[in-house]
């Protein structure tokens, strides 16, 4: 399991019984905003030594697909696909805010909301049953109607709580456990592999270069 759509570089081992239930072997959790090249590839090497589990007894892997920002999500999933192809290996992506709400807590409607910097937030809506009923979506926080919610969760919701008018429970950013969870269907299942497209939902900021200016002499 790789998430790289928020601070949190994560990476962990999920089992999945015959009957589809996942039970975590091991996860790594760094909290580095800049540091998703640096440290994603050592956290994979270190949870397959510390489980001692060889790359070829691998089964899948599962991926975050944001939201987030273009950079470390990129390293994420660029880690993921390249670790299947070596490996021919199936992938299954994972909408990252579901990896935050799931699972969600008991007859309460969520609000998940994750830092997507420029002052606004990444977000989607569950409804008591855990199925998410709005977004993936960027917006300020003034902007999100949270009238229909009861908690919040994510870093964003941390990060404007005051805004979004909510309780804040954890967890801040998506678990491993809860990718393996949600793809677990697929896995067990041997579903076909699937692209991992990511959710950035905004514009890169970076553009090709216009035609040059002509120059008189």
């Amino acid at each position: 399991m790789i998430d790289t759509s928020t601070p949190a570089v994560t990476a962990g081992l999920v089992e999945i019984d015959l009957s589809g239930v996942p039970t975590l072997i091991a996860d790594n959790v760094t909290v580095d905003a800049r540091g998703h090249g640096e440290l994603l590839t050592p956290a994979i090497e270190s949870l397959l030594a510390q489980a001692s589990i060889i790359p070829r007894d691998l089964g899948a892997v599962v991926a975050g697909l944001g939201p987030g920002p273009y950079t470390g999500l990129r390293v994420g999933l660029v880690t993921a696909l390249a670790l299947a192809d070596a490996l021919a290996l199936p992938t299954y992506g994972v909408c990252s805010l579901d990896g935050i709400a799931d699972p969600g807590p008991a007859h309460r409607r969520l609000l998940v909301a994750t830092d997507a910097r420029r002052r606004e937030i990444y977000w989607a809506m569950y409804d008591t049953g855990g199925t998410r009923i709005a977004g993936p979506a960027v917006s300020r926080p003034a902007d999100v109607d949270t009238s229909k919610c009861d908690l919040a969760c994510g870093a964003g919701a941390v990060l404007y709580a005051e805004v979004l008018g909510l309780p804040v429970a954890d967890p801040a950013y998506p678990r491993a456990l809860s990718l393996g969870s949600l793809a677990a269907p697929r896995a067990i299942s041997r579903a076909p592999s699937e692209p991992l497209v990511p959710l950035y939902l905004r514009r890169p900021d970076a553009v090709p270069p216009g035609a040059p200016k002509a120059v008189l002499p």
